[in-house]
């Protein structure tokens, strides 16, 4: 074994010892507090729990990105971790950093029509009796490439009993002056139409303590009310409830597992997302024309296990569809055979 091979395997042993990269012990810790800084290291790893791990940095800005569904695993800035994350050697909970595909959020009883065939996926969240996240959260993906400031995955999603299509995706994720920017592209790789949807669940590390001292501005007019299985069953205006966020203002003891729409953007069609975290840096979150949805979750239900987490992120996830979609229809993007999707967000150090 060469002195490269030692090193880079002695590195290895370390991350998956302590936490997310190398002698790094990201201050995950639920509260995303200020993490060490970290020493140098290689760009990328042998597999974790996670997968391959690969690193991209520049300037303030260093990112870790799991071949497991993708993941945003860690952006640090100034050595600070932003997201409220989890250890590369654990499976982590809620989702956190995964690319949600071939559908997010929920299919109520994970039953759909489509084209004329009646679907039944896996339900795999019982006591709502839903279908949640889609089907690529343990799936690793394929590096393509991998420069300093830019690493490209792949995957092939393959026909599966309740979603017989096949979607070829290719993701990059690129750190930029400011922030980090995801780029998915789905193709449809069968001979059939496929319905098709996509989300992220990073979240926001409150930086210090939970979230209620947080202040959220969201771009949305519309949310969705729910059942208590939180399937979709009508829409409202948020003008005058605990949901409109459209101006600048604390979270408090607001609790939310809740999709919005009708967002306001900006010239460049981006709208965007603003998390005040007092005593850290202010992150901004931004979306293209091709996500119309957001839901917003204020994990205040963590797992047993780690109870002291609840309320110590928030999720704003951006999404092409909203829950319950491949049964209402609304928003599903529809590939014909060859036919691509392209969409783009991406987080920011706020001004």
């Amino acid at each position: 074994m060469s002195s490269e091979q030692h090193s880079q395997r002695a590195w290895t042993r370390r991350a998956l010892g302590t936490a997310v990269l190398g002698s790094t012990v990201l201050a995950a810790t639920a509260t995303g507090a200020a993490a060490q800084r970290p020493n140098p290291s290689p760009t990328s790893c042998e597999r974790s729990a996670n997968g391959r791990l690969h690193e991209i940095r520049s300037g303030r800005h260093r990112v870790v990105i799991a071949g497991v569904a993708a993941t945003l695993l860690s952006w640090q800035v100034d050595g600070t971790e932003l997201l409220l994350t989890h250890p590369a050697e654990e499976m982590g909970e809620g989702y956190q950093g995964k690319t949600i595909l071939p559908w997010p959020n929920r299919i109520d009883r994970g039953r759909y029509s489509f084209d004329g065939q009646e679907l039944q996926v896996p339900v795999n969240e019982p006591k709502r009796n839903a279908a949640l996240h889609g089907l690529m959260n343990f799936a690793e993906w394929e590096l393509v490439e991998h420069a300093r400031d830019r690493v490209v995955l792949r995957s092939l999603l393959y026909p599966h009993y309740g979603y017989p299509f096949s979607l070829a995706f290719e993701i990059e994720y690129a750190v930029t002056g400011d922030g980090v920017r995801s780029t998915l592209i789905a193709r449809n790789a069968g001979s059939t139409s496929a319905p098709f949807g996509t989300a992220t669940h990073g979240y926001i590390a409150a930086s210090a303590g939970k979230i209620n001292s947080m202040e959220l501005e969201l771009p949305a007019s519309t949310y969705y009310r729910t059942n208590d299985r939180l399937i979709p069953v009508g829409t409202s205006p948020v003008d005058g409830t605990e949901y409109d966020f459209r101006t600048a203002r604390r979270i408090g003891s607001t609790t939310m597992d809740t999709a919005f729409t009708d967002l306001t953007r900006r010239r460049d069609g981006t709208a965007v997302v603003r998390f005040g975290r007092p005593g850290g840096e202010n992150v901004e979150m931004w979306v293209d024309e091709t996500h119309d949805y957001l839901q917003v979750y204020t994990d205040d239900a963590p797992s047993a296990e780690r109870p002291q987490r609840a309320r110590s992120g928030v999720t704003v996830e951006p999404m092409t569809c909203p829950p319950n979609a491949f049964v209402t229809g609304e928003g599903v993007i529809v590939l014909r055979p060859g036919q691509q999707h392209r969409g783009s967000w991406g987080y920011r150090v706020a001004e």
